[in-house]
């Protein structure tokens, strides 16, 4: 475009001068030799013309006589550099299809078409294909020949690290992603890889800092950087709880700016402050984050804050935060644990009740079995609920690829991922949930038709368990595809079963036996001789 611009304005610029010549004619005399010669204007200035442009069109042609060699040699050499880029490029395609034979055709090609010292591409190209055809230690080597040349570095970094987490060898891994870390924070796989390396060391201060650096380089989302700083400051926080409460305390405030509904992070700095007694500040910022996010261990830090507190102490504070959030099924366990502890069953039993019609779950129904056993002892009741517990969804958990915790952690053990944990369900449900229209205990209890006691030979005694039901820190997983309780989790609920169970059959009472010979609480297994029971009746186990 400029010089088409150029030519314009010279085009012009002649039209313009010979105009101005041609209006404007005169004579021009030379004597050269005793020779006149006289010529007009016009034709003066033609044949000034005329001879330049001879002169450069000889010149031309001279220098390009002279520097045809040259030309001849860079036509060529431009050939060839083609044709040798064009291999590369189909044995890149090959090697990244997985087509052995042709890529290392096309390796041979480019090299003797192309120089591997100016062209570095020609090494990746012979690490592929030795890849793809089983040849790790020479395509290691290559990685190494690339990670020592500058303009290469990072390319041969990268396929060491790659070949070290396909060998296992997790330290040399390490060490390959911190050595590109070092010069080139904003590459992803090494920034992530030394992140995850020094998070599982426990390394918090270099990850906080190179987690800085990735956020600046705009490496990852800038939400989703202040959620992994929030976290990795939780982390921090909790190493130093106990000898240094001050910092904890700030590394908690500072994760809950940057992520306000991280309940880890809520619960150490209430911790902290716990350490320093200062109960208001501990309660303000649990009560913020139980507006947030109604979560069980927010409950129980903020209704046990003080050690000291009574029974009804606990549950004044467990109807603040009722207040706070009404209508959880949350705030009505809370309540209806504490109410538990105060021995107020009526209220007890409403909340849970109350939390049951929200979301039924585990919890809920042990925690109903346990104000039963304690309010009535009737043990028909509590094995009710303890049915219903079992088939009943289980409670949500901390929950990362799989595993289930008690406690929050930064890190997924499975896969070392940040941030993996999850307040969830855990698994699935082998039976599915409590279906609608499940009978309450009373109800269950009262469609059983009532029956006179039968004498009971001394000899066959019920045996009495002397263990006491199970509370709702005692889970009842006890299906297929779930995590295996321990064996003192388990051993109240046998013991529940077990309570009032004949060792034998006793006597039928005036010759009908309703319950197959054994006390309402336990129906047992029918006897073909008794007689067949009404089609109203109600199964309970």
């Amino acid at each position: 475009m400029i010089r088409l611009f150029i030519f314009a304005i010279v085009t012009l610029a002649l039209g313009w001068s010979f105009s101005w010549l041609a209006d404007r004619p005169g004579l021009i005399s030379i004597t050269w030799q005793n020779q006149l010669i006289e010529t007009s204007l016009m034709v003066a200035a033609t044949v000034i013309v005329a001879l330049i442009f001879a002169v450069m069109f000889v010149w031309w042609v001279i220098q390009t006589i002279w520097t045809s060699p040259h030309s001849m040699r860079r036509f060529f050499r431009a050939r060839k550099r083609d044709r040798g880029y064009q291999a590369l490029s189909t044995g890149l395609i090959a090697a990244g299809s997985g087509n052995a034979l042709l890529a290392r055709k096309m390796t041979a090609r480019a090299r003797g078409l192309l120089r591997a010292d100016q062209e570095p591409l020609i090494h990746l190209l012979e690490a592929q294909t030795a890849l793809i055809e089983g040849r790790y230690e020479e395509a290691r080597e290559k990685f190494e020949k690339m990670a020592d040349d500058p303009e290469t570095r990072e390319l041969g970094l990268r396929g060491l690290y790659m070949e070290a987490r396909r060998l296992g060898a997790n330290d040399a891994a390490r060490q390959y992603a911190e050595a590109a870390v070092e010069t080139a924070p904003y590459l992803p796989w090494a920034a992530q890889a030394t992140l995850e390396y020094r998070c599982q060391a426990g390394r918090w201060e270099d990850a906080i800092r190179l987690l800085d650096q990735q956020k600046i380089a705009n490496v990852i989302d800038r939400k989703q950087g202040d959620r992994w700083k929030a976290v990795l400051l939780t982390a921090r926080a909790t190493e130093r709880l106990e000898g240094d409460p001050k910092g904890a305390r700030d590394d908690a405030h500072a994760a809950l700016k940057l992520a306000k509904d991280l309940v880890p992070a809520g619960i150490i700095a209430a911790k902290a402050y716990l350490r320093e007694d200062n109960l208001r500040k501990a309660a303000s910022v649990l009560e913020g984050l139980w507006k947030i996010k109604p979560h069980p261990d927010v409950a129980a830090a903020y209704v046990r804050a003080r050690s000291g507190d009574s029974a009804a102490d606990r549950l004044k504070r467990a109807e603040k935060l009722e207040a706070l959030k009404p209508n959880n099924p949350e705030s009505l366990l809370a309540v209806a644990s504490a109410a538990l502890d105060t021995k107020d069953f009526t209220k007890a039993r409403e909340k849970a009740q109350a939390s049951l019609r929200m979301d039924a779950r585990e919890a809920t129904y042990l925690l109903l079995a346990d104000i039963e056993e304690n309010e009535t002892g009737d043990q028909g009741r509590v094995r009710h609920w303890l049915n219903q517990a079992l088939r009943a969804p289980r409670d949500p958990s901390w929950v990362a690829d799989g595993v289930v915790s008690e406690h929050w952690l930064p890190l997924s053990p499975v896969t070392g991922r940040l941030d993996a944990f999850e307040w969830k369900r855990p698994f699935g449900q082998l039976e599915g949930p409590i279906e609608e229209g499940t009978l309450a205990a009373d109800t269950a209890i009262a469609s059983l038709p009532p029956v006179k006691e039968a004498p009971i030979d001394p000899v066959l005694e019920p045996v009495i368990s002397a263990e006491p039901a199970p509370s709702r820190s005692q889970p009842l997983t006890v299906v297929a595809g779930r995590e295996e309780p321990k064996a003192k989790d388990v051993k109240p609920v046998a013991a529940a079963v077990a309570v009032a169970t004949p060792v034998a059959k006793p006597l039928p009472i005036n010759g009908a036996d309703p319950f197959n010979g054994r006390p309402p609480d336990d129906p047992g297994v029918k006897d073909t001789t008794a007689i067949t029971e009404a089609p109203t009746r109600l199964k309970l186990f």
